[in-house]
């Protein structure tokens, strides 16, 4: 038995509302702001959360001498290309993008956090 259920996934970042326009604007959904704290309700139901964190400091994305990623999201998507556009026009950073034979590609949203569009 369970002792819990996943409500909703949270990232600290310097401003919410921008982090949950650029979420909203590659997953759709619904944006209710408090200020420091942005909710964004996903179709579906999934939740993404967005929460001022004074001092915020980007993970950075592996590297041989260091692994500091901490988490990273993975969206689902349907064509490659396609997603890369929209993703890059929010404002999204190529960190691992250059193998095209891959089902995968590695962004940093606006904040810095390391995701993924996927091919599955």
């Amino acid at each position: 038995m369970a002792l819990a259920t996943l409500d909703v996934v949270v990232l600290d970042c310097p401003d919410p509302r921008a982090l949950a326009e650029f979420y909203a604007g590659a997953l759709g959904g619904t944006i209710e702001d408090q200020g420091e704290w942005v909710d964004l309700k996903l179709p579906g139901g999934a939740q993404l959360a967005f929460q001022e964190a004074p001092g915020f400091v980007a993970p950075e994305w592996p590297r041989a001498d260091r692994n500091n990623q901490q988490f990273h999201l993975d969206l689902k998507v349907e064509d490659l290309d396609t997603a890369e556009k929209g993703v890059l026009a929010l404002g999204a950073k190529p960190l691992d993008a250059e193998d095209r034979t891959r089902t995968f590609r590695v962004y940093a949203d606006p904040a810095g956090h390391p995701f993924c569009l996927c091919v599955c």
